[in-house]
């Protein structure tokens, strides 16, 4: 069956370099990634430390400009895209502002678009509540929870109802209950609002359980070894990871590391 996701694509990779100027000479961060993301899907980047997963999520965010190839989010260039507010951004660490409360902290960006103050105070109260942090908005950051302070970082991300969220290693500083209550608090969030994710990560079962799609990346420069559809139910409870079929999928993935040249 033929792949439809480049016609439907809301983000797409073609040919897409990355070079990067240094005092040493230049580094290829990107070589020649192709790649199509359609609307809906959660699909993560895995690969070794500096392989360019987090470089290509800053491009798609306008935070890198590639030195050949195209990138398009929703049609657009990436920086249109900025503009037009069709992406959130959640970063590893929670960068909450420790003199805003949660609650204002959650509406800084809907402040600096100029939403008007009553739209804000729903959006806030909303997103909150999405992310199981109603009743916290009064609180400071240092008050909270690594964990729900990444909750509130996602809460930010969501405030203006962005049709794509892109996620940096939201869950690595995390330890390992933290993190798997977040997993399957984000799958849940995903299932509720449909949004198009890009997650960045290091952790083979954190990525095959959450996604629809794993791509595979090399070692510098970093290229698309293998990109694994998940047989997985959109419906995951975390027992699923002992499962053959979710088992297998990992040992693809691990293999696909293996052969892109050595994985911890």
């Amino acid at each position: 069956m033929k792949d439809t996701r480049a016609a439907e694509a809301v983000i797409e990779a073609k040919g897409l370099d990355l070079v990067f100027q240094t005092g040493d000479g230049p580094v290829q961060a990107l070589k020649d990634v192709n790649l199509a993301i359609g609307q809906g899907e959660f699909v993560s980047f895995i690969g070794p430390s500096g392989c360019g997963k987090t470089t290509l999520l800053r491009v798609i965010a306008a935070l890198e400009t590639p030195s050949a190839g195209r990138m398009t989010v929703n049609g657009m260039t990436p920086d249109e895209a900025r503009r037009a507010r069709a992406y959130g951004y959640v970063f590893q660490a929670a960068g909450l502002y420790p003199w805003r409360t949660i609650g204002g902290n959650v509406r800084l960006p809907l402040e600096i678009m100029g939403y008007p103050k009553s739209e804000q105070a729903e959006r806030v109260k909303r997103v909150l509540e999405l992310v199981d942090l109603a009743g916290f908005e009064k609180k400071f950051p240092w008050q909270l929870s690594g964990g729900m302070q990444q909750r509130a970082s996602i809460a930010r991300a969501l405030a203006f109802d962005a049709d794509i969220l892109l996620m940096d290693e939201p869950f690595g500083a995390l330890d390992e209950i933290v993190r798997d209550r977040l997993n399957e608090e984000l799958l849940a969030l995903w299932e509720r609002t449909g949004k198009t994710i890009a997650f960045v990560t290091h952790s083979i079962p954190e990525a095959v359980y959450l996604s629809t799609r794993i791509v595979v990346m090399s070692p510098r420069p970093g290229r698309i070894t293998d990109v694994i559809e998940s047989p997985l139910p959109k419906e995951r409870p975390l027992e699923i990871r002992d499962t053959p079929e979710f088992i297998e999928i990992a040992h693809r993935v691990r293999e696909g590391l293996r052969a892109g040249h050595g994985y911890d």
